[in-house]
Order: structure tokens, then C-alpha cells, then sequence
């Protein structure tokens, strides 16, 4: 028996109809070469013979005294958690997103392990897909992205391969680049903060710098000037999921053109969507959106130890041209990359959670809803970057499904897969209809940048 963590103990107390609190990921997969039109369902008996189960898709809650708990569930039955099931037809991509929004509107049933698996089969052209969620409360975003990618193998030859629930589970401690949530942030604050006192006069000397350049230039992402914004109102529990893949060879030649990121890209690409979407609905505020954006500061190759800082970043949205806006962006993230240079990285754990403090504030009570810390989310989690298959099957294409919340109705999560860029948008059905469309505003947004460049 082993207690939940704090930050853990967060996303239960967020949950409530409107608001699941799961991650999930979709994986498009083509069928071997040599494979039998019945392969997937051939593979799914394979599945239903692992009965071994390892943790944590073995721990379900229990209370003690009001504490929240993980045990074993020992009589934890896996047809409910593993499901076969076919697309109707025509099996296009379009009945896919469909499936998946429907399911990633459901909460799961705390009695049991929340996680869920789906073999999904009845798509067009030999493919398949895995949709996959978890609890929040179980794995962070970051941590079911490994277990995914441990799933995996670079061999197109190897079969007999175990599924997501028979992996045993690395330490969540042993994080890297991709780093914390901003409720890790938070809880790190409040859970230290006696280790952190050393950090507080360079905490400080940034957050008055914030607010200072804040006052001065009203652009200028701060917790004080996210515009309100129809992403930021309540929200209902029905879900829109679109997915889209995007090629890195073109975002990287933008990128040399521009002498910037694809980081930087990628939000200006996003930048474009909204700006392009709340156009449409006549809803494009006045001032500049604003992103909240985790984003790397390691400045050289190890890969051990945690460098992530989470930033506010104004994207721009109140500029009409597509190459100044992107470098708007870039200014902007190398502005808020440049503060967090001379602090250790308890303190930029400090600041960020400080920084984050109001919208973690309101995101939990609910009182304070002109506190507009940020509109919209945009995270960036490293894929493969190599060809992966599981049992002879070829990864196509892999989908971040994030979560979205009452006053940030929108969350665009993406991942990097070999030469792709993969956009997985989350957001709320009633509060941004036709969400769809975004991915044609991102394509639109990649395209003004090139012919900007005369690319």
C-alpha cells in the first residue's frame, strides 16, 4: 500500500464530469508485409493471453482514514481494461478522431486501475491503431510517452512483443528534458520550500523584472495581461480530438530561413491556428494570446538531470504578418530563456510556480476567474526518432491527447516522430466547434512562413 503524493492527489481533487483528468496517446500502425488480412485480430488474442500485469496498471485507490491509497488489485480483470474493437465504415481517419473523442470523454471508474487499451481495427488501406489512456494521478504526460516508446522496437522482424500493462514501470523520478507539468512546478514550491529559501533573492529580482517589463509594455506576457478569450471560459465534458501530422523537413528549412527554433515555429504555426480560428468566430482579442509553454534549457548534450523551465510566452496574435510574428515569438521565448541563465534549478522551479501560482489558484477553486494567468497550452514531448514497429507492425504516426480544463478549453500537444511533427488538439466540443479546422489554419501558418521566405 502506498500513498499518493500530493501532486498526485491534485488531479482527483480536479476531476469532475466536465473536467476527466486522463492522458492518452494514438498510434497509427500498418500491417506487416507478410500479414494476414485477420493480423489484428490474430494480435488481439496474443494480448488477451498477458495476463501478467505489473505496475502501475496494477494499483487501484483505496482510502484509509481519508488518505488516498495505491494497493494491487487482486482481482483486477483485464477484459475490462483491454478492449478489440472495429471503426464502422468507411474506416477513415475521420471515424478514428471520432472514436477517440468519444472515449477521451469518459471518465473511468476509480474502483478498478484506470487505464484503458484499444486495439482498433476496420481501418482503411491495411492499418490499425492503439488508443491508449491513464489516469493523471497514475502517470504524468511525459511518463506514459516512455512506457509507449518502451512498448516499442527498431527491429521489423521481432514478434511475441508484450503490451503496454506487462512493462515494468522505470522510477518517475528519472525525468529529463522533458521535465514538469506546471503543477509540478507548484507542488515543488510548496512541498520544499524550506530546501528553497537559498533561491528567493534571485526568484525575486525575476519576478519584479517581470512585472516591471510588464508595465511597461502592455504586449508583454505577465500574469497580468492574458486577454480574456472564449478558450477560457467553462466548459462542458464532451470532447473534439483532431490529430494531424506535419513535416519536419519543412519546419526546419523555415527555421534556418528565419534563423529560429522549431520550437519557435511550431508556436508560430499555433499562433496562426487560433489567431486564423477566433478570427472566424470574431472573437480574436485585442491584445496578444498568451501560451504557457514548457521548454528546454540544457546547454550541452548530457542527458541526465532535470533543465526545464516553464514560460508565458505572448504569441503574437495581434500581428498581421506571419514572419513578424513569428519572430515576435522568438524574441519573446529567448526573453524568458535569458532570465532563467543565472538561477539554479530550484529556482527556476521557484519562479515558474510562482509565476504559475494565480492559474493554479483558480484552477482549483474557481474564485478568481478574471485571473487570466495564460489562454491557451502548447507542449512540445521528443518522440523516436527512428522507425519503430511493435510485432512487425510500422508506427505511422503517434498523438499526444491531452486534457482540457474549465478556462483553458484548448490543449495543443505535440511530438516528434523520425521526419513528422505530430499535432494532437484537445479541447472542449460545445466551447470550440469545429476545432477540425485548426488543422488546416497550422498548415496555413507553415505555408505564410515559407512563401514569406521564399521557400
Amino acid at each position: 500500500m502506498k500513498p499518493l503524493s500530493p501532486l498526485d492527489q491534485v488531479f482527483l481533487w480536479l476531476e469532475k464530469r466536465q473536467q476527466p483528468m486522463h492522458v492518452g496517446g494514438l498510434q497509427l500502425f500498418s500491417f506487416p508485409e507478410d500479414a494476414a488480412d485477420d493480423y489484428v485480430a490474430q494480435l488481439a488474442d496474443q494480448l488477451r493471453k498477458q495476463g501478467i500485469v505489473t505496475a502501475p496498471f496494477d494499483q487501484r485507490l483505496t482510502n484509509r482514514f481519508g488518505q488516498p491509497f495505491w494497493v494491487n488489485d487482486e482481482h483486477l480483470d483485464l477484459e475490462h481494461h483491454f478492449r478489440f474493437e472495429a471503426l464502422p465504415t468507411p474506416g477513415r481517419i475521420r471515424e478514428l478522431l471520432a472514436f477517440v473523442s468519444a472515449e477521451h470523454s469518459h471518465l473511468m471508474d476509480r474502483e478498478r486501475p484506470m487505464w484503458e487499451f484499444h486495439l482498433i481495427e476496420g481501418l482503411k488501406d491495411r492499418q490499425f491503431a492503439v488508443y491508449i489512456k491513464i489516469h493523471h494521478s497514475l502517470v504524468d504526460g511525459v511518463s506514459a510517452m516512455r512506457l509507449f516508446q518502451r512498448m516499442l522496437s527498431a527491429d521489423p522482424d521481432e514478434r511475441n512483443m508484450p503490451p503496454i500493462w506487462s512493462l515494468p514501470l522505470r522510477s518517475r523520478n528519472n525525468t529529463d528534458d522533458n521535465g514538469p507539468s506546471m503543477w509540478r512546478n507548484i507542488a515543488h514550491l510548496l512541498g520544499e520550500s524550506g530546501k528553497q529559501l537559498g533561491t528567493v533573492p534571485a526568484v525575486t529580482r525575476a519576478l519584479l523584472g517581470t512585472v516591471n517589463r510588464a508595465r511597461k509594455d502592455p504586449a508583454y506576457d505577465s500574469i497580468f495581461h492574458a486577454p480574456q478569450c472564449v478558450l477560457n471560459g467553462k466548459i462542458t465534458g464532451s470532447r473534439r480530438f483532431a490529430a494531424q501530422s506535419y513535416c519536419l523537413k519543412r519546419i526546419k528549412a523555415v527555421c534556418r530561413a528565419y534563423d529560429t527554433t522549431v520550437n519557435d515555429v511550431v508556436m508560430a504555426m499555433c499562433a496562426t491556428a487560433l489567431r486564423t480560428y477566433l478570427m472566424n468566430r470574431d472573437a480574436l482579442p485585442e491584445k496578444p494570446l498568451v501560451a504557457m509553454v514548457p521548454v528546454s534549457l540544457r546547454k550541452d548534450d548530457s542527458s541526465g538531470g532535470n533543465q526545464v523551465g516553464i514560460i508565458l510566452a505572448s504569441l503574437g496574435t495581434h500581428l498581421n504578418d506571419a514572419a513578424e510574428r513569428l519572430r515576435y515569438i522568438h524574441e519573446d521565448v529567448k526573453a524568458s530563456k535569458e532570465r532563467y541563465a543565472n538561477m539554479s534549478p530550484e529556482g527556476i522551479l521557484n519562479y515558474t510556480a510562482l509565476l504559475l501560482a494565480p492559474a493554479g489558484f483558480n484552477l482549483l477553486t474557481g474564485l478568481a476567474p478574471k485571473w487570466q494567468t495564460f489562454n491557451v497550452v502548447i507542449s512540445n514531448v521528443p518522440g523516436p526518432k527512428e522507425p519503430s514497429y511493435w510485432n512487425g507492425a510500422r508506427l505511422e504516426g503517434m498523438y499526444p491527447v491531452s486534457i482540457a480544463m474549465d478556462r483553458i478549453a484548448l490543449n495543443m500537444t505535440l511530438t516528434s516522430y523520425c521526419d513528422q511533427i505530430e499535432f494532437g488538439l484537445i479541447g472542449c466540443r460545445r466551447t470550440l466547434p469545429s476545432l477540425q479546422r485548426m488543422l488546416d489554419y497550422l498548415e496555413d501558418g507553415l505555408a505564410e512562413l515559407e512563401n514569406a521566405a521564399g521557400i
